[in-house]
């Protein structure tokens, strides 16, 4: 059964024209409709001059993590003759948005490299009907080990927690066994794809008596974010993060781009494209900073002091 929400309407009134719809494809949860996310999508939207519910229609499609569902997901939005699809969360959704439709724009936030997944020809000139941002979250992985082994200058055993459901985990796991090996490290790798499996993995990691820990990029572990931080906080476990979102929640460490800015920006490309712009002309989007943010209380409560390295280049610093 596909998974609906918001549906909107195109009915014609008389000479009134009906108002364009977006598709919106998530690989994750229908929660994503009431967080700071799609506000700051709605937000870039709004930019252009388009409005929800009242010069644009939004209609919903969420894979809830099932990430086999996408295709039939994909193919109902383009049988509705959408205007324009946005596909978020993992690779699998944009390349279900793109082997459903050629003709109807496609709009991507994404971690992978678009040119070699086939997204597009080339980030300055895409071609075809697809273009976005690219947030670049997964490999800055290593670099979140690399903080955190300062932060456990003492820790010798790390573990990474990734979803074995996201097509981007292989190379997650071989590039921070690498980083692990560069920094003299043993890593131990945990898997979880829900929120029963995060409860489960945690266990897993106190028991085999992990030193810390660093989050995978992956939106399941974005929406459960105050779960694993809670847990990261009772079993008083450091652990680093992908995204702000989670330091500001509470997690010890966050590094990597704004996904919030992402969200932003293709908004505003949405609202371009309703307007007449075409993807192929619109360059594919890619982080020009990365936000460090250290949350000194979580490191208090951890017993930890923070060196006066990574507070200098932090940009956020939460006290």
């Amino acid at each position: 059964m596909l998974a609906t929400g918001i549906v909107g309407a195109r009915a014609v009134s008389g000479q009134q024209k009906a108002i364009p719809v977006i598709g919106l494809l998530g690989s994750g949860s229908p929660f994503v409709r009431a967080g700071h996310l799609l506000a700051a999508f709605l937000d870039g939207l709004s930019e252009t001059g388009y409005v929800d519910g009242q010069n644009v229609a939004i209609e919903y499609r969420f894979a809830e993590g099932h990430y086999d569902r996408l295709p039939a997901l994909a193919a109902d939005l383009v049988s509705r003759k959408v205007d324009l699809i946005f596909a978020s969360g993992v690779l699998s959704s944009v390349l279900a948005a793109k082997n459903a439709t050629s003709t109807i724009p496609i709009l991507f936030i994404g971690d992978d490299d678009p040119v070699a997944a086939g997204l597009v020809a080339s980030l300055a000139r895409p071609g075809g009907n697809v273009t976005g941002a690219s947030i670049m979250i997964t490999e800055l992985t290593p670099k979140r080990l690399e903080l955190l082994c300062e932060l456990v200058p003492e820790g010798k055993v790390l573990a990474l927690l990734v979803n074995p459901n996201n097509p981007q985990t292989e190379r997650v796991i071989r590039d921070m066994q690498d980083a692990a090996r560069a920094k003299g490290v043993q890593l131990l790798i945990a898997q979880a794809g829900s929120e029963s499996e995060i409860d489960a993995a945690f266990a897993t990691l106190v028991q085999l008596h992990s030193d810390a820990l660093v989050v995978g990029p992956d939106p399941i572990f974005l929406r459960q974010r105050e779960q694993i931080v809670a847990l990261a906080a009772r079993h008083a476990v450091p652990a680093s993060y992908p995204v702000r979102e989670f330091a500001t929640d509470g997690g010890l460490i966050s590094y990597g781009s704004s996904v919030t800015a992402a969200f932003r920006l293709v908004g505003t490309y949405a609202g371009r494209i309703l307007n007449g712009a075409k993807p192929a002309d619109l360059p594919v989007q890619q982080p020009t900073t990365f936000e460090l943010v250290v949350n000194l209380k979580t490191a208090k409560a951890l017993g930890l002091t923070v060196p006066p390295a990574i507070l200098a280049r932090a940009e956020e610093v939460i006290e």
